[in-house]
Parts: structure tokens; C-alpha cells; sequence
């Protein structure tokens, strides 16, 4: 596959933060398919180790695999779902997305859709104008049930995670839309890279540990089980755009500051050397709202150099869209990074 179909075969598995064993495990039965042997930390995310020529200044590459997504928060009087969010994001842009309950209990799956109580114009004069919030906002359950005990009835609880139906399309102008292409394409990135890796028999300068997290969407991330030689620390995340943005679609973003504080000056600028030099078409910015892997090792006090890039994703946190070009740019960046020498 490359990495498009990786996109695909990605966005198909549900994995909000979590409940991402399955996509987790998909990933270690695929990459170790290639000949490597991976290793799964104790929160759950997995980490792939490529010996280089230098063994003593290591680098850590990330990518993560969780997702947005809901939990069940109660069952309400009319058999109908209140949901609690998991991830930064707002309750409209949910609205009218297909879903699937993963029903804990009984290991079953339900679908439904997440609507507005007041949704229909028909009945209700606030319809179009009613807030929408954990209160008014609930998922219709694809079964035959108008109460608690029946919606109980079938398996459901509180604490029950909710996907998304990611709707993944590819257009014929080269437009990838689909929910969580952040950060599915990076892990795509990162996994056809490792395939090239040992297809080509590439020796990489540097010991590189590919760092696959389960856990960027609640903040804390990919912030420990970080070797000690580690120098450098790249997250290959999603690029903002927006007003006041230079990201767009069609470059690879490269995070001068986020949330958290500007990234290494440096190793920032060995990146726009290595654009410039490979004549990979890349963009400057900062992402105000926004914080990565790397800044939660930052924050967890681990001692690299951070870095972050990542293609350009319209409408980010919900139905999202990038295009070809700012994928190609990306995993362009990737490979010639990981294949450089550090100074």
C-alpha cells in the first residue's frame, strides 16, 4: 500500500482517545509485517526502533493515532443518548454525523446519529436558534428504543466511547476529505517511510524510534518512554489553517510556536534548510490553539529539541480536508530529515 491507502485503511478504524486498541494493533501486526519488531508501552502506544550508524544521539519521530471522539454520558427518560466529548472540540460540528456506540458490555456495536432534541422545524420554534451544547445535543440510536430500561436493555452504559463515521473521500482534483486526518495521515506518513525503510535496506545516520501515540487528543501524548539518548524530538502533526494563517493545502506546515511556546530555533531551521535544498514547497506558521507530542515531552520535562510539521489540514477538528500535494511535501520533509545528518 502506500500512503494514501494507509489514509484510508486509518481513517476506517475507529480510535478516539481511549479505545484505540484496534487501530494499535493493526499497526504492530502491519509494521512488523515489514520485519520489525515493535514495542507497546504500558499507556498503550507503540514505538518502532530503527538502528542507525549513530547509536548515541538518538532521534524520536511521532505520529498519533487517537482520534476525537464521545463517551456516553447518560441515558436519557426517552431511550436517547447524552454524550460527553473527548478531545477539544465543539458540539456543531458533530452535528448530524453518524456514529457508532461501542457497546463495553455485551462487545456489540450500535449506530446511531447525533442530533439537536429541537432538531425538527416542524415542532420547535427554536430549531435553528437553540445552543449546542451537552444538554441539547444526543444521539438517536439506530434500534427500536423509547426509554432508559430499553436502551439498557441493550447493553449500554455510561463510559461507553463513541466514533465518528469518518466519511474518507478522495476526489479527483487530489482533495482528501475525511474526519481525523489529524493525525491519520502523519501515521500513514510514518508508517509507509518504515516500509521504504526496510524494502530499500536504508541505513538511517541516526538510531530513529517511530513513536506511534494514543493519547495526543486529551493533552498528555507521546511525553514518556522516551530513550535516554534521544536529542532530537520530531511530531509529524496536522498544519493549521485559518485567518491569519500562511498553512494552505498544497505545503508541508512547518510550527514555529504553539500554545505551549515556541519550537527549537535550531532545529527549526535545519528544517527550512532542508526544504529549501530538496525544493520542497513549505510554509511558516504559528498555531495558537494548539499543542503537540512534542510539547507535552516538553512539558513532562523530557531534555530534546522539539520540532513539529505536518501537512496543511482545512477545518480542522471536523470534517476535514488536505490535498496530495501537502501530503507529498510532508512525507518529503520526513524522509529527508530522517535520513540527514545531525550538526
Amino acid at each position: 500500500m502506500n500512503t494514501l491507502n494507509y489514509i484510508e485503511k486509518l481513517t476506517s478504524i475507529p480510535s478516539p482517545t481511549g479505545y484505540t486498541n484496534e487501530i494499535v494493533s493493526y499497526l504492530k501486526q502491519e509494521i512488523e509485517s515489514f520485519g520489525y519488531e515493535t514495542f507497546k508501552t504500558n499507556k498503550g502506544a507503540l514505538m518502532v526502533s530503527v538502528s542507525g550508524k549513530d547509536n548515541e544521539r538518538h532521534r524520536v519521530v511521532t505520529a498519533h493515532v487517537d482520534t476525537l471522539g464521545a463517551i456516553v454520558r447518560s441515558i436519557k427518560p426517552n431511550g436517547r443518548l447524552k454524550i460527553d466529548l473527548v478531545g477539544g472540540f465543539v458540539y456543531n460540528s458533530i452535528e448530524g454525523e453518524n456514529c457508532i456506540v461501542h457497546v463495553n458490555k455485551n462487545n456489540n456495536k450500535i449506530s446511531g446519529t447525533i442530533l439537536m432534541h429541537q432538531i425538527s422545524v416542524h415542532v420547535y420554534k427554536d430549531a435553528s436558534t437553540a445552543e449546542r451544547n451537552q444538554d441539547n445535543i444526543e444521539i438517536r440510536l439506530d434500534a427500536k428504543t423509547s426509554s432508559k430500561k430499553e436502551t439498557e436493555d441493550l447493553g449500554i452504559q455510561v463510559g461507553d466511547f463513541i466514533s465518528f463515521d469518518p466519511r474518507t473521500i478522495i476526489t479527483e482534483t487530489g482533495f482528501i476529505k475525511s474526519r481525523h486526518l489529524d493525525d491519520k495521515v502523519s501515521a500513514a506518513i510514518l508508517i509507509n517511510q518504515l516500509k521504504k525503510i526496510k524494502e530499500e535496506n536504508i541505513e538511517l545516520p541516526h538510531t530513529t524510534h517511530f513513536y506511534f501515540s494514543n493519547n495526543e487528543e486529551i493533552g498528555y501524548g507521546a511525553n514518556s518512554s522516551i530513550p535516554k539518548e534521544t536529542v532530537e524530538y520530531l511530531a509529524v502533526d496536522m498544519g493549521a489553517m485559518g485567518d491569519d494563517q500562511q498553512t494552505d493545502e498544497f505545503s508541508v506546515s512547518i510550527c514555529v510556536k504553539d500554545s505551549s511556546g515556541p519550537y527549537n530555533f535550531d532545529f527549526k531551521k535545519n528544517l527550512i534548510e532542508l526544504c529549501e535544498k530538496n525544493n520542497i514547497p513549505y510554509k511558516l506558521d504559528i498555531y495558537p490553539r494548539y499543542g503537540s507530542d512534542a510539547s507535552a515531552a516538553m512539558s513532562a520535562g523530557v531534555d530534546v529539541k522539539h520540532a513539529l510539521f505536518g501537512a496543511g489540514i482545512e477545518s480542522s477538528h471536523a470534517y476535514e480536508r488536505t490535498h496530495k500535494d501537502s501530503i507529498v511535501a510532508t512525507e518529503k520533509l520526513v524522509e529527508v530529515y530522517i535520513n540527514s545528518e545531525m550538526e
